[in-house]
């Protein structure tokens, strides 16, 4: 199959090692991957924070770069989050219906990694190794909005020499929610130091997640503490061998 990536901009400034992550399992799994260059980002910033005719450029752009591609793939839930649910809404508040239902189209071919594993692909188990105690944080998006369900656990489950341990209040928010985090911090980082605890609770060595937002916030806070325990995306333990 061959398949589209969509890294994110959060992916491509900070964590482009979950990109590589990505690309090194599909291609192990059989499958070609291709990085459109003209991507951009998907505009998830500007509508939350309010700023939906700034977005239309951005969604306009994304739309007209992705769709080419059959499959896209993003290993990140919010910003699939953003493309599923807000893209044709921004175009439709434009008043832009011709745009709205190329961005549904473009949508329902682009999938979070763990969804397009286990829906499309069809495998759970994908020849990863990985000798570690694992803990795994659902992100609000990909819980709540995409609704993924167990499918990470399920790929979690399958990894050779890894122990996966419970996470305590897994369902509740890390605290980052992008713009939230800046314009309420105490309340971002009350948020945090609860997940935190739970997390260290654990005994896990890595915590794992299938957005690196959530990661990088959650991450940050457990250096800091020099806790020991840090963060890995999951498309990084998939790719481990």
């Amino acid at each position: 199959m061959r398949i589209a990536l969509f890294l994110t901009c959060l992916g491509d400034a900070l964590h482009p090692e979950v990109g590589r992550a990505t690309v090194t399992l599909l291609e192990r799994l059989g499958h070609e991957v291709v990085f459109p260059t003209d991507q951009t980002c998907c505009g998830q910033m500007h509508i939350n924070t309010g700023y939906q005719r700034e977005a239309l450029p951005l969604v306009r752009h994304h739309v007209a770069t992705f769709e080419p591609y059959d499959v896209i793939v993003a290993p990140s839930g919010s910003c699939v989050g953003c493309v599923r649910h807000q893209h044709a809404m921004v175009a439709r508040g434009a008043h832009d219906e011709r745009l709205a239902e190329r961005a549904d189209a473009v949508a329902g071919r682009t999938y979070e990694l763990s969804e397009l594993l286990v829906d499309v692909l069809g495998v759970e188990d994908v020849g990863a190794y990985y000798p570690h105690r694992v803990t795994y944080h659902p992100t609000c998006h990909s819980l709540r909005m995409l609704r993924v369900a167990d499918k990470p656990l399920r790929l979690l489950r399958h990894v050779r020499g890894m122990t996966l341990l419970e996470l305590p209040e897994s369902d509740q928010c890390c605290g980052f929610g992008g713009t939230f985090a800046l314009k309420n911090a105490d309340t971002s980082t009350a948020m945090l130091a609860d997940k935190m605890r739970n997390v260290l609770s654990t005994g896990a060595e890595v915590a794992t997640a299938g957005d690196a937002s959530c990661l990088m916030h959650i991450g940050g806070g457990l250096s800091r503490l020099r806790s020991g325990t840090r963060t890995v995306h999951l498309a990084e333990i998939l790719a481990s061998t």
